[in-house]
C-alpha cells in the first residue's frame, strides 16, 4: 500500500534528525571553524554542510516549497516555522560509551537530537501565542515530514577500534534506537516518518584509505566487499524493524528509503549519470586514486614531511560523487534526492510528486 501525504496541500515542515549527512549547520553553530571549499557550488560561502553545495533534505525542503532548515543549535537567524534540524556532524545513534567529547564523536546522539525535539515541541506549546518567537503553530507536528539520516559513524567511528566484528554486535542497538525514536515522536504527533538507510562505506574514498583491508577484499568497481556487505546486512535489518514499527503504529507511514541502492549505482557506474568519477574525491590532497590523505582533509593546510600542503577542491565538483572522501557532493545529493522525490526508492511507494516544485529543485 503506498504511503499517505498528510495534509491538503503537503507538509507544513521538516524535522531532521542525523549526521553530516544531512547537518545544516547546527556542527559549526556549536563548534564554530567552518571553512572554504565547502558551499563553493550553492551557497559560495560555508554553509554548515559538509559538501560543496545543497545536502538531501535541502532538495527535500526545496521541493516541497520550505525553506531550508534552520539548525535547532543555531541562535542566531533562525526560522523554525517551516521545521528544524537536530542533525550534527559525527553524531551517532548510539551514545558515546566514554566521555560525550571523544574525538571524533559528536555529543548530540540520536537520544540528544529527541530530546532537543522535545524541548521544541514544549517551547512552541508555550510561546507560539505570543507571536514573538519564529515558530510553527502548535498543530504542525502531525503535517510534518520526520526523516532520519543517521548511522553511518556507528559503523565508521568504531571498526578501528573493535573491528567490524565488534561493530556488528551492536547493530541491532542501532535499529532498536531508530525504532524506538520514530515511536516516542509518534506520540508527539508525529505521522509520516522516512528513515534513510546506510550508503555502501565501502566505497567512499576515506574509507578506502583509512579501514584495513586487503586486494582480495576489493571488487571489480574498486569497493570493499567485506564493508559493503556488512552495511546491506544493517540496511537489511532496518527495513525488518521498520516494517515491525509500521505494524505497531498503523495509522503512521513508517518509509525505509533506500539511498544505499542509487549511491552504490553512483560509485559503480558514475558515467552513466553525468558523472566521471566514482572512488576519487575532489577536494583533498594526494592525487591517486582517491585523492585522499587522511592527515590533511580537505580546506586544511598541514605540514607534511617538511613542506605545507593544502587540500585543495577540484575546479568540476559536478563529476564527482564524492566531495571530501567522506561526503556526497551536491551533484549526487541531487540525484538520490530526486530517486526519493519520485518515490522509486521508498518502501512502501511515497511519492512526492504531486507536492513539489520542480523548478525549485533544479535552481
Amino acid at each position: 500500500m503506498a504511503a499517505r501525504i498528510e495534509g491538503k496541500h503537503g507538509f507544513k515542515a521538516i524535522f531532521n534528525f542525523g549526521d553530516s549527512n544531512s547537518d545544516t549547520g547546527g556542527f559549526y553553530a556549536a563548534f564554530p571553524s567552518e571553512r572554504l571549499p565547502y558551499g563553493m557550488t550553492y551557497f559560495n560561502k560555508p554553509a554548515g554542510r559538509a559538501t560543496d553545495g545543497r545536502v538531501i533534505v535541502d532538495f527535500l525542503a526545496q521541493a516541497l516549497g520550505l525553506p531550508f532548515l534552520s539548525p535547532y543549535l543555531q541562535s542566531i537567524g533562525s526560522d523554525f516555522r517551516h521545521g528544524a534540524n537536530f542533525a550534527t556532524l559525527a553524531s551517532t545513534v548510539r551514545l558515546p560509551q566514554t566521555s560525550l567529547f571523544v574525538t571524533g564523536v559528536s555529543p548530540f546522539a540520536l537520544a540528544i537530537q529527541l530530546n532537543q525535539m522535545k524541548q521544541f515541541k514544549a517551547k512552541v506549546n508555550e510561546l507560539h501565542s505570543s507571536g514573538k518567537a519564529k515558530l510553527p503553530p502548535p498543530s504542525i507536528f502531525g503535517k510534518s515530514l520526520y526523516t532520519f539520516y543517521i548511522g553511518q559513524n556507528d559503523f565508521t567511528g568504531n571498526i578501528a577500534f573493535i573491528g567490524m566484528s565488534g561493530v556488528k554486535k551492536y547493530l541491532p542497538e542501532v535499529v532498536s534506537q531508530i525504532a524506538s525514536t520514530i515511536k516516542e515522536i509518534y506520540a508527539l504527533g508525529g505521522r509520516t516518518f522516512m528513515v534513510f538507510n546506510l550508503a555502501p562505506i565501502g566505497c567512499y574514498p576515506a574509507f578506502l584509505v583509512e579501514l584495513p583491508h586487503n586486494s582480495s577484499d576489493i571488487d571489480s568497481f574498486g569497493c570493499m566487499i567485506s564493508y559493503n556487505n556488512a552495511v546491506v546486512d544493517y540496511n537489511t535489518m532496518l527495513e525488518a524493524a521498520l516494517t515491525q514499527t509500521r505494524k505497531e503504529i498503523a495509522d503512521a507511514n513508517v518509509v525505509y528509503t533506500d539511498i544505499h541502492s542509487v549511491m552504490l549505482e553512483l560509485f559503480q557506474h558514475p558515467t552513466s549519470h553525468g558523472l566521471k568519477h566514482g572512488t576519487k574525491a575532489c577536494c583533498g590532497y594526494g592525487g591517486g586514486a582517491y585523492n585522499f590523505d587522511q592527515k590533511v582533509y580537505c580546506g586544511n593546510t598541514k605540514l607534511i614531511n617538511g613542506r605545507n600542503v593544502t587540500a585543495r577542491a577540484c575546479s568540476d565538483p559536478y563529476n564527482y560523487v564524492s566531495w571530501d572522501g567522506i561526503h556526497a557532493t551536491e551533484a549526487a545529493n541531487k540525484i538520490v534526492a530526486d530517486a526519493i522525490l519520485n518515490g522509486s526508492i521508498s518502501s512502501p511507494h511515497f511519492s512526492f510528486h504531486k507536492f513539489i516544485d520542480t523548478q525549485k529543485i533544479n535552481d
